[in-house]
């Protein structure tokens, strides 16, 4: 493996920070779809605000209403992701996994409610108790305006729908997209009791990226962090916060194998050493001297998407991908196993790594690395895909 000098890493990412995150803009996004048939769900951030990380296919429309999964949805489902992942198909009922969001989405429970019924898992309704969307303040009403989040939302909940069943489910509604009031809802999500915590969201790092760091850190709760869809580059806030563990992305593929998938990383899953972060006391690659992400991945290439329903922007049965996909996913595994205290930090996941797939293929399509961890997936801890993805619950 070819290793930089500390000096010239650290050097590297000081100019991707000056070139891109001084202002806290987002880094700017690579390709991230072979088929080319693909476009971000959310509008450029604003500075001063971070920018959802959901890309859908434009190729791929499914029309609405419930489905006869004898003919299914494009993208994969629960079942699909039970079998990669090798999740039980129960537990977590005493879990609530919430998403923060920025703005409303109107019809998001009824679309959550499709797309259950569909797949054929047990409702998730205000009416039973499982489903609460509140706004950043943590009241029913008023809800903001919308602020074009709604597939987002969408793939936030149905993610977590598909990892976790049984989990209650928190959707808090942000004003808006601004760093602030994206932390207010984090806070008002532990409030209301929330065990795990998803942020399908990122801003770029940037002098004083921690001013919002301690609204991302609640003991006794996992908080989940996208790790972004630029590939290697300037690292995204809330994920570098040391307290967030940072989800990065794949690509998923049925194989002929004992497993019967492979895995690759996602040439977009986003990966950076932060000029700003320091490095926590668990983390020990040698080439990055702060915090570096992902610490974890799981399926975001839009080319191996996943199945979502959302008749707000979109047209009903959609297939999306993104570490917006990524992080809700691990968020519901976390729920699943049952475990939040474990997760102060990412800590548990590099103590705990033989237990993940280890991704061993595919590369960045953001700035050469030159073939180092930093920026290709290599036996044992990168960037791109952090320590693995789930294999079941052992290592949760």
């Amino acid at each position: 493996m070819r290793s930089f000098p500390i000096g010239r890493t650290a050097l590297v990412t000081a100019l991707i920070a000056a070139a891109a995150g001084l202002s806290g803009a987002t880094a700017p996004a690579t390709a991230s779809s072979a088929s080319g048939a693909v476009r971000d769900v959310c509008p450029t951030a604003r500075p001063g605000q971070v920018r959802c990380l959901a890309k859908v296919r434009t190729d791929r429309h499914g029309g609405r209403g419930v489905r006869d999964l004898a003919a299914p949805p494009a993208g994969y489902g629960p079942a699909d992701l039970r079998s990669a992942y090798d999740l039980p198909a129960t537990g977590g009922a005493n879990q609530t996994v919430a998403v923060v969001d920025a703005g409303d989405a109107a019809n998001a429970e009824a679309d959550l409610a499709v797309y259950r019924d569909t797949y054929g898992l047990p409702a998730c309704t205000t009416a039973n108790g499982c489903f609460r969307k509140v706004n950043q303040a943590g009241q029913p009403s008023p809800l903001p305006d919308d602020q074009g989040w709604s597939v987002e939302i969408a793939l936030d909940l149905d993610m977590v729908s598909a990892a976790c069943p049984d989990c209650h489910i928190l959707l808090v509604e942000a004003d808006d997209a601004g760093y602030g009031p994206m932390a207010a809802a984090v806070d008002t999500a532990a409030a209301l009791g929330a065990t795990e915590i998803s942020n399908s969201y990122g801003g770029g790092d940037y002098n004083g990226v921690d001013q919002y760091a301690a609204s991302y850190r609640h003991p006794g709760v996992a908080v989940v962090a996208s790790s972004g869809d630029s590939g290697y580059g300037n690292p995204s806030a809330p994920a570098e916060y040391p307290s967030v563990v940072a989800v990065g992305g794949t690509s998923l593929r049925r194989a002929d194998n004992a497993r019967g998938w492979s895995e690759s990383a996602w040439s977009a899953s986003g990966t950076g050493c932060s000029a700003y972060l320091a490095k926590p006391a668990w983390q020990h690659d040698p080439n990055c001297p702060n915090r570096m992400i992902a610490d974890i991945a799981a399926v975001a290439d839009p080319d191996t998407g996943l199945a979502v329903y959302e008749t707000g922007q979109a047209t009903g049965w959609i297939v999306v991908g993104g570490t917006s996909a990524s992080s809700p996913l691990v968020a519901g595994i976390i729920a699943l196993a049952g475990n939040p205290d474990r997760y102060p930090d990412a800590s548990y996941f590099y103590a705990h790594a033989d237990q993940l797939h280890d991704i061993v293929t595919g590369a960045s399509s953001g700035i050469d690395c030159g073939g180092d961890y930093l920026c290709t997936a290599l036996p044992g801890y990168d960037g791109l895909t952090g320590n693995g993805t789930p294999n079941g619950i052992a290592a949760f």
